[in-house]
């Protein structure tokens, strides 16, 4: 199993991405997975790759609605060549208030979008590796003007992976038509919810486009729980409590709960937020269901829970490092105990 670092402080200044790349090499990683929220994650992933030697770099996920093809083209083609090879071009639509009031771009039907911004990427790359013609043309984008003085030309690694950050149906349909590697969200990581609603929906779009499922690779995502003893664990349990009772109050992260039967969960959420009812989040969702959505175990046992749950249903897994260096050591084992199933 492939194993991703995390960034998971999204105000990380970009001055500390290239020590935080370094250490998540020296532990043995396989890849880091950099965001996009307050900073550009092109940048992140920029400051990454120049600062290691043998990590994969992937974006998860650039925004790609509040970009033209044609530039984060430019950007991964770049980034790609720099690296030797190393980079993945992850790509997420954000939501329509987003899109349309953060970033000022236009907002259509998000999965047609995706596969259609893809279509185009890939159709660029292949014009600027062969010098063929550059002629694009879908519902959502048509990209025909190409001339030479422009053209970066071929570079030795021209198969850029694309991942794709899926959270609903749809979005993992086109994923299984067009991506190479789908980046689960932590709210929709449950291993059940991966196997029994993700998989199918995968192989649909991967078959109605004549491909190969297997040839996908699904990056889970949950929130795992550990550290170097139960007070460790504990911890980073209560954190992932609070992050996820404030996310699943969101309609658009629904989904998994409502697949374990916990929709009204959801509801009763989204109802508190609405009428302000902040302190009454946490009662909400249980012990139980942590159980299910947040892995917990000390670093000496939690590769061994993470692999029960995920081995055969995922290629790869994100797990975030440790917060104290000083555990880097032990944490290393853990690592090589994932890579190693």
């Amino acid at each position: 199993m492939k194993v991703y670092a995390s960034i998971d402080d999204i105000q990380l200044p970009l001055a500390a991405i290239p020590a935080h790349a370094r250490r998540a090499e020296a532990l043995g990683y396989d890849g880091l997975i950099v965001p996009e929220a307050v900073h550009d994650g092109i940048l992140y992933a920029l400051l990454a790759l120049e600062h290691t030697e043998r990590i994969r770099v992937t974006t998860g996920v650039v925004v790609a609605f509040a970009r033209s093809p044609m530039l984060l083209a430019q950007d991964a083609w770049g980034l790609q060549a720099l690296s030797g090879g190393r980079f993945e071009l992850g790509l997420g639509p954000q939501v329509k208030g987003n899109v349309v009031r953060r970033f000022g771009m236009p907002w259509s039907a998000p999965a047609p979008r995706m596969r259609d911004y893809v279509g185009a990427l890939r159709a660029i790359f292949e014009c600027w590796q062969t010098g063929g013609k550059l002629d694009y043309h879908s519902e959502s984008y048509s990209i025909d003007r190409m001339q030479p003085f422009f053209s970066p030309g071929p570079i030795d690694h021209p198969r850029i992976p694309i991942a794709l950050g899926a959270v609903g149906p749809r979005m993992t349909k086109v994923a299984g038509e067009v991506a190479d590697v789908v980046i689960a969200h932590p709210t929709n990581s449950s291993a059940a919810y991966l196997r029994e609603v993700m998989h199918p929906k995968l192989a649909e779009g991967a078959e109605s486009a004549g491909r190969d499922p297997a040839g996908i690779r699904l990056i889970a995502n949950p929130m795992t729980a550990t550290g170097p003893d139960a007070g460790g664990v504990a911890a980073e349990r209560k954190a992932a409590h609070e992050v996820l009772t404030f996310t699943y109050s969101t309609p658009a992260y629904r989904a998994s709960l409502d697949h374990h039967g916990w929709g009204h969960v959801h509801e009763g959420l989204l109802r508190c937020t609405r009428e302000g009812r902040w302190g009454e989040m946490a009662e909400l969702l249980t012990d139980e269901m942590l159980d299910v959505l947040v892995p917990s175990a000390p670093f000496e046992a939690v590769a061994d829970v993470l692999l029960e749950r995920y081995a055969g249903v995922a290629q790869g897994i994100s797990l975030r490092m440790p917060k104290d260096p000083s555990h880097d050591l032990a944490f290393a084992k853990v690592v090589e105990r994932l890579q190693a199933a």
